[in-house]
């Protein structure tokens, strides 16, 4: 069986390490290609060697909508892939060319939305949604996407799948006593993983940052590249604070990063269900957030004081909270890493994507 995924860029991010490590447990039971509309191929690192995957061009051309259409059924057409698997709105136009008039089965995959959908839906986008989608499987990973694709953009409820995200907890060794209770030098350390993009929001958590008091010592590190990170770092100089930020870029190995960390934040103004976050909850850390998407659904009920509005006063008051109470922190870590093994394992999200494929394949 042979699947097409497409994507908007694969970059390294949410829906690309998914991908990775679906088609890394799979190996080859299912043969892949992968087409990034922005032809970013950065997340192949991710890649076991040995997989049967290909990155086909299907010569699109950036702008040229109904040309593209053309193109991409063409493309459909020689290729004859069993499953097209779109990701997010970016490879939307993939999903309106197989709708036109099916060529080959689909599943539509939605992990969220952009800064430019951060406060509300944008018209057209439902409209496109409601009518493109209506007869595809859509997969949804939180249950805030899965009562929007209900009922905002009204697709049949039959077709809706709820596949949370899972991560292999055995990768990310829980936080020492010591660590967790900020003991080394005195300073604690907050950090975060993210993509250095507009809803990120990255620059709230150095605006919440810079509002800490002064008696509770704390270092931030941020985790990530991508286009906002020379902004980022000049926001840290104009706040005063640039001697206390690392920026280290991006990092292959998010374990040793998170290893690294006392308290994970979450700084964004839209998520659905981070990935991050359950590497961070399967590394014994307390979480600082904003209340976006299922977070507060994911952290163990311990940490739901911590998931705050977003606002930097709201954000600076989360982690000064946790600063100052080490035995806290502990704890909170310790409750997030077992909701993490009891509820976030990959296991059943491999079991419940295979289910799926073959299903909307024909395969049984």
């Amino acid at each position: 069986m042979r699947i097409l995924s497409v994507f908007a860029t694969f970059a390294v991010g949410g829906p690309q390490v998914r991908f990775a490590a679906l088609a890394n447990h799979f190996g080859d039971e299912f043969r892949h290609d992968v087409i990034a509309m922005d032809g970013n191929l950065a997340a192949r690192e991710r890649l076991a060697p040995g997989l049967d995957l290909r990155f086909p061009d299907a010569g699109l051309i950036k702008g040229d909508t109904l040309g593209n259409i053309r193109r991409i059924r063409a493309f459909l057409r020689r290729e004859k892939p069993d499953l097209l698997v779109t990701n997010n709105w970016g490879s939307i136009e993939w999903a309106l060319a197989n709708a036109i008039r099916p060529l080959v089965r689909h599943i539509h995959i939605e992990d969220g939305f952009g800064p430019e959908e951060r406060a509300r839906q944008i018209p057209r986008r439902v409209w496109t949604r409601r009518l493109v989608l209506r007869r595809s499987r859509v997969i949804l990973p939180s249950q805030v996407l899965l009562g929007i694709a209900r009922d905002v953009w009204r697709l049949p409820e039959r077709n809706l799948l709820n596949i949370p995200n899972g991560i292999d907890i055995a990768r990310f060794p829980p936080a020492s006593g010591s660590k967790a209770s900020g003991s080394r030098d005195g300073v604690a350390v907050i950090g975060t993983v993210a993509a250095m993009r507009a809803e990120k929001n990255i620059g709230r958590l150095l605006e919440a940052f810079h509002l800490l008091p002064d008696d509770l010592p704390a270092r931030l590190v941020i985790v990530g590249d991508g286009p906002m990170l020379p902004e980022l770092r000049n926001r840290a100089v104009e706040l005063g604070i640039a001697d206390r930020v690392s920026f280290t870029g991006h990092r292959d190995n998010p374990v040793e990063a998170l290893a690294a960390f006392d308290i994970f934040a979450l700084s964004s103004d839209t998520e659905q269900m981070p990935i991050s976050l359950l590497e961070a909850m399967a590394s014994a850390l307390p979480i600082a957030a904003t209340a976006v998407g299922d977070v507060a659904r994911m952290v163990c009920s311990a940490n739901l004081d911590y998931v705050v509005r977003p606002t930097s006063d709201a954000l600076a008051d989360s982690l000064a909270r946790l600063l100052a109470d080490p035995g806290m922190r502990r704890r909170i870590g310790d409750e997030n890493r077992l909701r993490a093994e009891r509820d976030f394992s990959d296991l059943a999200m491999f079991t419940a994507y295979r289910a799926a494929f073959q299903a909307s394949s024909g395969q049984s």
